[in-house]
């Protein structure tokens, strides 16, 4: 308390060395840590021993203690003037962190609990401000976050455009005017023929106000067509199916194959032939 600057309480010269102040903290800190020291005023003794330190290994900020902190003095009422070590060049680390710098939070002999998991390091880290700390965690967020409205908008404009083709395409499209097969979700349950062939093929309830004459016959050649590919497709899986099975009893010399594989009805092909029939008469 007696010390009038932090030269003194370190008990180093003003010309002392980096290592002279190492050495000199070392051992004070060892000596007067609280969890070791138990005499009163140990701890603030071990504040002002990490202060002093902390100022005096930064080089700008020693320059500066040198020009104008060594002679500034604290006067209490009643007391000794001392200087107040905690109102100018107060450092940016704490006691325990510079000590856990030194000692890797623990004395060499182990009987002390650790401060924090820094690795073993002489130097000094000043740490930032608290509102510096702040600030940048606040810049960070405001970069993270969206600018405004019409950025958002520009990142989602992808999707809004995806969307309005769609319902777009859906409105746009339509029906087809005939199905092959009896379709209720699309309105096609009303049967017919067509006039050629006899293609059965299903139409909606509006169908004959919409195709008579020519266009009725034209569309009755695309239903006839369509139509002789479907029963070519199918005769043709038929065949397949049938020729599998064949052979699939000659390699298993399995009979209930080959007697099931005789059995198959060529259905679909028998149409077809047929069709031909009726289109080489037509």
């Amino acid at each position: 308390k007696r010390c009038r600057n932090y030269y003194e309480i370190l008990g180093v010269e003003r010309d002392a060395s980096e290592e002279d102040l190492k050495k000199a903290y070392r051992r004070l800190a060892l000596k007067f840590h609280p969890d070791k020291n138990r005499a009163p005023g140990a701890t603030e003794a071990f504040k002002a021993i990490g202060n002093a330190f902390a100022v005096l290994s930064n080089p700008e900020k020693r320059l500066r203690y040198d020009e104008f902190g060594s002679d500034q003095e604290h006067v209490s009422t009643g007391q000794a003037r001392h200087y107040d070590y905690y109102t100018e060049f107060e450092a940016d680390i704490t006691p325990e962190e510079i000590f856990n710098v030194f000692f890797g939070g623990h004395f060499p002999t182990g009987n002390i609990h650790m401060f924090s998991n820094v690795a073993r390091d002489a130097h000094y880290y000043p740490r930032r401000h608290r509102n510096e700390r702040a600030w940048t965690r606040e810049q960070e967020e405001e970069e993270n976050r969206p600018q405004n409205s019409y950025s958002a908008f520009i990142q989602l404009m992808p999707v809004f455009i995806i969307i309005i083709v769609s319902v777009i395409t859906q409105l746009m499209a339509t029906n087809p005017p005939y199905s092959l097969f009896y379709k209720s979700s699309i309105g096609h349950v009303i049967s017919r023929e067509t006039e050629n062939l006899q293609v059965p093929y299903y139409v909606d309830k509006n169908f004959e106000k919409n195709y008579q004459g020519a266009e009725l016959q034209e569309l009755e050649k695309t239903v006839e067509k369509d139509y002789i590919d479907y029963i070519q497709t199918s005769c043709w899986k038929e065949k397949q199916q049938k020729s599998d099975l064949s052979n699939l009893a000659k390699l298993y010399r399995d009979e209930r194959l080959k007697q099931k594989a005789e059995s198959l009805k060529l259905e679909h092909c028998e149409k077809l032939s047929s069709l031909i029939g009726m289109h080489k008469g037509g």
